[in-house]
């Protein structure tokens, strides 16, 4: 397949599509894959979204797949569908930074669950999609990889930190990818590439070897072009492993069945600030205006929301905790390779008294019951994902949101955060583009561990707008 607009039409289709292509012989996993390198040579050196690539290993994989199939072997969901590997997740055999001078050298031998379940579902892994050093911010860049940028406008961020992940799926340099979420990382680079990333809930996609298998506050999942196909990676994806303490027992397959379901008179709770915190304009405009598609498919929408005021506080700890324990030793021996944001955070945390954990986990055990209440009445609650559209690729972060100075490099990316600390299943959803064409997501949020409802409900407002058939400026 040479054709550059043959291939444009087959790896802009849906991961669904593709693989039912592959499933009845009408495309070779070895055709697909190989249109997706030359995707990759075509447009990667404008947006700089994968970072490591591993083709001579995906097509002789592919090739493999190939052989299997017309063999007549069972064929997994993800059956020779190329994907990306977020770069803070291991692989094995495949540099895997996390954006960092300490790790620049470091090749796994072993993958990360996450890889290991998508690997055998039969996808083929491209390489790796670029991040911010250690995951830390939403804007992704590294002293590794240099800056990833935003497909619909290069001179802007495309968020963090799976930014890599979401540019490449908007360009077509990848049919599906791995994510991660800890403070919007899935929710933030899905609303700013027009595609589609879903935070599960804490143990829904288990992960293990890390040090703090209680911690609810990070956890893996997958990003797509459609809800469709982020639901089909999440079928794989999730399931039980008794190697992670909070993992959750029920299988995944359910996901790649049908997302169809009526809503009329489902309960929406509808925020637009969550009680008047700071939110640009321009992209509270292009939220507002979607709120009657959710009334045209029979919901009843009310303008309301759970009181998050001690959310702040809440992620703010129980994130210095997290980076105190992860960076302990990078402090110690490579501080001058740690940029200054993580070097903060990571100071936050060596310095906590237990004391501050467990008035922060004090405040979320209240949280909790208060939004128990709050979704007895509310199936969902819909807010915005970002509150600011795409910003400069030369700021870390945003001088302001809407005339109000951050005071920390987390401040802005609240819309996301505060779901974090509930632990309720988020996602985000291509939502609209600003007056200057930047794209605008909208965060849908369920009641504890109701993923299916959640992707339903997105699948379904996807069906009405179709903003994810807007294909970036750079792939022509």
């Amino acid at each position: 397949m040479s054709d550059s607009s043959t291939n444009s039409e087959l790896i802009f289709k849906t991961a669904r599509e593709q693989a039912k292509l592959i499933a009845d012989g009408e495309v070779l996993s070895e055709e697909l894959v190989q249109a997706h390198l030359e995707q990759i040579e075509r447009v990667n050196p404008a947006v700089n979204a994968m970072v490591t690539l591993d083709a001579e290993s995906a097509l002789k994989q592919a090739c493999e797949a190939d052989m299997a199939r017309m063999a007549g072997e069972k064929m997994g969901p993800l059956y020779g569908l190329p994907i990306a590997i977020k770069d803070l997740q291991n692989t094995k055999g495949i540099l895997t930074t996390q954006g960092s001078l300490i790790y620049k050298d470091f090749v796994p031998t072993s993958d990360a669950l996450i890889v290991e379940r998508v690997k055998k579902a039969g996808a083929i892994v491209l390489g790796k999609s670029n991040t911010p050093e250690f995951g830390a911010g939403s804007q992704t860049f590294n002293p590794v990889f240099g800056s990833t940028k935003n497909p619909y406008d290069v001179s802007k961020t495309c968020g963090g930190s799976s930014g890599g992940a979401g540019v490449a799926l908007a360009t077509g340099m990848t049919t599906i990818a791995t994510g991660s979420d800890l403070g919007g990382s899935l929710r933030n680079p899905a609303a700013w590439s027009n595609v589609v990333g879903i935070r599960p809930s804490p143990g829904r996609v288990p992960a293990v070897g890390g040090d703090l298998g209680w911690s609810t506050l990070s956890t893996d999942g997958p990003m797509g072009r459609t809800v469709d196909d982020v639901a089909l990676q999440l079928s794989v994806m999730a399931g039980d492993d008794v190697r992670s303490p909070l993992s959750l027992r029920e299988s995944g397959a359910g996901y790649a069945g049908s997302l169809e379901r009526d809503f009329k008179g489902v309960r929406i709770a509808w925020s637009k600030d969550l009680g008047g915190r700071p939110i640009d304009a321009e992209s509270s405009r292009v939220t507002e205006a979607q709120k009657h598609v959710f009334e045209d498919l029979g919901c009843i929408v009310e303008d309301d929301e759970p009181d998050l005021s001690t959310t702040d506080q809440i992620f703010q700890a129980l994130r210095a905790y997290s980076f105190g324990i992860k960076h302990e030793a990078h402090m110690r021996d490579h501080r001058s390779k740690l940029k200054e944001t993580v070097v903060w955070n990571a100071d936050q945390g060596l310095k906590m008294l237990a004391i501050d954990v467990a008035h922060a986990e004090r405040l979320r055990t209240r949280l909790w019951e208060q939004l128990m209440k709050f979704f007895d009445k509310y199936e969902f609650l819909a807010l915005p994902v970002t509150s600011v559209p795409p910003f400069s690729i030369d700021l870390e972060y945003p001088a302001d949101i809407n005339g109000v100075v951050p005071e920390t490099y987390l401040d802005w990316m609240w819309p996301c955060y505060t779901i974090s600390v509930t632990g309720l299943p988020a996602m985000s959803i291509p939502a609209g583009f600003t007056k200057d064409e930047l794209p605008v997501g909208l965060q849908l949020v369920s009641r504890p561990r109701d993923e299916m409802g959640l992707l339903q409900l997105a699948s379904a407002f996807e069906g009405e707008t179709n903003f994810w058939k807007q294909r970036p400026s750079v792939v022509g």
